[in-house]
């Protein structure tokens, strides 16, 4: 097994820089239409007792058949990144397909159905419960065989673990050894990576840039553009309660709403920043319907939204944010019946 060595200090010293640089590169010229992608993300397909991770059938079959009207364009992930990267146009209403965990019913309901729609996707793996066979999971002979069939493969680490809430040390081994598994068995290692629970922080964002990801994705609702962060991009969860077709319009059809200076730089509080001062600036085209825009926070719903001067908004939390996850939405509307959307998480440390 490869060991990648890093000296923790230096990676908490350039953690809060890495992620501010990453949220300060919105600066100019924005094209909201060929310049930005929806990306969905997936769990289990057809496995009803687990309903908040699970997509119905018919729903999912609903979700190919939009997707195969003409009117969107479904592109693979690393093509939508890489052309986000080098700003580079899309075809407009670009979506892409994320699945996340490699559970059987990927293998057995999901992959036939996008097979047949000619509709790519990237399935992202936690190595170690392939290993271990566990029950409900595909196996590497059938990770292997949608690689070979065009499927892109991508690292979700090896224990699933919760990244933030482990030691440095331990993301680094997680990652080590999982990166050596997909070399063993794929013969080579990801270049995507989705954080386990969306969770992140400055300092595992910084070491995902220095393991050398080109991208991550967290599990926040938003839409991929060119001044994004590309080592916390967001997508839009689609399970049996929030996968009917007036939301996966919705999404499907979402801008971006460009933001930089965003306060704090890191998402994981400390227990006295939460909860936490949260802000931004706005720029762009968005400034016009600024005064239409809303927030809403977990378990807190519609939020205080203070504007300070030329595009700045802060957003004000009544309480603190439970251990955990938690989340703030900010939206508003745009031409066309489409809206464009903001949304950051958060992790909450235990006390």
């Amino acid at each position: 097994m490869t060991t990648i060595k890093f000296d923790i200090a230096d990676l908490r010293r350039a953690a809060t820089a890495a992620l501010i640089g990453g949220l300060l590169s919105g600066i100019g010229s924005f094209a909201y239409a060929a310049d930005s992608a929806t990306v969905f993300m997936y769990h289990r397909f057809g496995e009803n007792i687990h309903p908040t991770t699970n997509i119905r059938i018919d729903q999912f079959e609903a979700h190919i058949r939009e997707l195969t009207n003409g009117k969107h364009n479904a592109l693979g992930l690393p093509e939508i990144v890489n052309a986000l990267r080098r700003g580079k146009q899309l075809p407009d209403n670009a979506i892409g397909i994320s699945i996340d965990d490699a559970f059987d019913s990927v293998y057995k309901v999901a992959w036939p159905r996008l097979k047949a729609a000619g509709l790519p996707f990237t399935l992202f793996v936690a190595t170690d419960q392939i290993d271990r066979k566990v029950p409900g999971y595909m196996t590497w002979d059938q990770i292997r065989e949608l690689a070979r069939d065009g499927v892109t493969i991508g690292s979700q680490t090896a224990s699933h673990l919760h990244m933030p809430g482990s030691s440095m040390k331990a993301v680094m081994s997680d990652i080590a050894k999982s990166n050596a598994r997909f070399v063993e068995q794929l013969g080579k290692r990801p270049e995507l990576f989705a954080y386990p629970y969306g969770e992140s922080s400055a300092e595992v964002r910084a070491y995902m840039i220095k393991v050398g990801f080109v991208a991550a994705f967290g599990q926040h609702s938003g839409v991929l553009h060119s001044a994004a962060d590309f080592h916390f991009l967001p997508r839009f969860a689609m399970n049996e309660f929030y996968g009917d077709l007036s939301r996966f319009h919705l999404a499907a059809n979402a801008l971006p709403l460009p933001v930089r200076e965003v306060t704090p730089a890191d998402p994981k509080l400390t227990p006295a920043g939460n909860p936490p001062s949260y802000g931004f600036t706005v720029y762009g085209e968005a400034l016009k319907s600024l005064k239409r825009l809303n927030c809403y926070a977990t378990s807190q719903g519609k939020t205080r939204v203070e504007r300070l001067g030329s595009g700045r908004v802060e957003v004000r939390l009544d309480r603190k944010f439970p251990p955990g996850r938690a989340r703030v939405n900010c939206t508003m509307p745009a031409s066309g019946g489409k809206w464009r959307w903001f949304g950051m998480q958060f992790y909450i440390p235990k006390s």
